[in-house]
C-alpha cells in the first residue's frame, strides 16, 4: 500500500511538536544533550564528620546551628532532588488510603523520620517502608521511593527505550529486610504501565528481574546487609544493560515508552504475608548517590514517534480502505 504524502507530512509535523512530551526538557532541540545531565548525587565536599565542625575551644553561638547540622537537616542537603519526588508509606492527611507524595519545591527542605531521612554521618539518605504502610494504587506493597521527574520536578519524566540513551547509576546498600518474606527492591525502571526491571534482594540473593520474572538474573547469592554496591542501568536501542559494581550482568531486549527511573525502598511484603504487622517490620535501603542522564537528539525523537505512530496510521488506512470497498460493493448490488 502506498502511504499518501499528506499522511507522511502530517506525521512529521506532529512529531516536531511532540519531543518534549516524550522525555521532557532534558532533550536537546538541536542535537545530543551535551550540557549538564540531570544529576542526583551525594555532595562529597559536604560529607564531613559532624564533630569536625564544632569549636575546638567549646565557644559557639548558643542559638545557631552548626554547619554539619545545616548540611543534614534534610535529604536534599545530601542528594540533589531537583528532578525527583518521593512517595512515602504514610497516608495523606486528607485521604487515609492514599500515600503521601512530596514534590518540589517542598521536597527541597523535607524529611520525615524514620521513613526518609539523612544518615548520622551526613553521607547518605535512608529510605524505610514498613509492611503495614500505605500503598499506591495497583500495588499491595509499601514504598519509600523516589520517582524520576523533569522540568525541575514539575512534570513526570517520560522517555522511550528506542530514542536516545538513558542512564541511572545508584550507589546504595540494603540495610534491613522484612520478617517472614525478606524481599526488597532498591532500584527500578518503570514504563507507563508496570515495572520493566528492578534490582531485587531476597534474603542473601540479589537479582535483576525482567517483567514478571523475579529471578531473571542472579547477581550474587551472598549479599550481606549493609554492603554498599553500585547498580547501573543503560537503556537505548530497545535494550537495557544492567550492571553490578561495573560488571555487565545481563542485557534485556525490551521496547517501551512512558519510562522513568525509581530508587529507594520498595518493600516486597505486606501484612498478608509478613508478620508482625507493625512499623517495626520493614525494608530499608541507604542511598549514597544516584545519577540520571538522558542523551537524545530531536531527530531521534521524531523517528521514534514516526515508528510508533505509523503502524497505527496504516492500520486506520487499511480499515478505511476495506470499509470503502465494502460500501462500493454494497452500493453496486443495490443498483444492479
Amino acid at each position: 500500500m502506498v502511504v499518501p504524502a499528506v499522511l507522511v507530512k502530517a506525521v512529521v509535523i506532529g512529531a516536531l511538536a511532540l519531543p518534549t512530551v516524550l522525555v521532557g526538557p532534558t532533550a536537546s532541540a538541536a542535537g545530543p544533550v551535551a550540557g549538564p545531565a540531570r544529576t542526583v548525587s551525594h555532595l562529597a565536599d559536604r560529607d564531613s564528620d559532624r564533630d569536625s565542625d564544632s569549636d575546638s575551644d567549646g565557644d559557639s553561638d548558643s542559638g545557631a546551628k552548626s554547619d554539619s547540622d545545616q548540611k543534614c537537616d534534610s535529604p536534599a542537603r545530601v542528594l540533589d532532588l531537583a528532578n525527583w519526588k518521593i512517595t512515602l508509606p504514610v497516608a495523606k492527611s486528607d485521604n487515609a488510603k492514599s500515600p503521601e507524595e512530596i514534590l518540589q519545591p517542598d521536597l527541597a527542605t523535607f524529611q520525615t523520620s524514620p521513613w526518609f531521612e539523612t544518615t548520622s554521618g551526613c553521607d547518605a539518605v535512608a529510605f524505610r517502608a514498613p509492611v503495614n504502610g500505605v500503598t499506591t494504587v495497583g500495588s499491595r506493597n509499601p514504598r519509600s521511593e523516589l520517582r524520576e521527574m523533569s522540568d525541575d520536578g514539575s512534570e513526570n519524566a517520560s522517555w522511550s527505550s528506542t530514542a536516545g540513551t538513558h542512564t541511572m547509576v545508584v550507589t546504595e546498600a540494603f540495610t534491613h529486610l522484612p520478617d517472614v518474606k525478606p524481599e526488597l527492591v532498591g532500584a527500578q525502571i518503570h514504563d507507563a504501565d508496570d515495572d520493566i526491571t528492578v534490582f531485587r534482594l531476597e534474603g542473601t540473593n540479589l537479582y535483576v528481574t525482567k517483567g514478571d520474572d523475579p529471578h531473571y538474573k542472579l547477581v550474587t547469592s551472598n549479599y550481606v546487609l549493609g554492603t554498599k554496591y553500585e547498580a547501573k542501568y543503560v537503556v537505548g536501542g530497545g535494550k537495557i544493560e544492567a550492571y553490578y559494581n561495573g560488571a555487565l550482568q545481563t542485557t534485556i531486549s525490551e521496547r517501551f515508552r512512558g519510562a522513568y527511573f525509581k530508587a529507594g525502598a520498595y518493600t516486597q511484603a505486606n501484612c498478608t504475608d509478613s508478620s508482625p504487622c507493625s512499623k517495626s517490620n520493614y525494608g530499608e535501603t541507604t542511598i549514597y548517590s544516584v545519577t540520571v542522564s538522558h542523551q537524545v537528539t530531536q531527530w531521534q525523537l521524531i523517528w521514534d514517534w514516526i515508528m510508533y505512530a505509523l503502524p497505527v496510521a496504516l492500520g486506520v488506512l487499511v480499515v478505511a480502505a476495506l470499509g470503502w470497498l465494502l460500501w462500493r460493493r454494497l452500493r453496486a448490488r443495490r443498483t444492479a
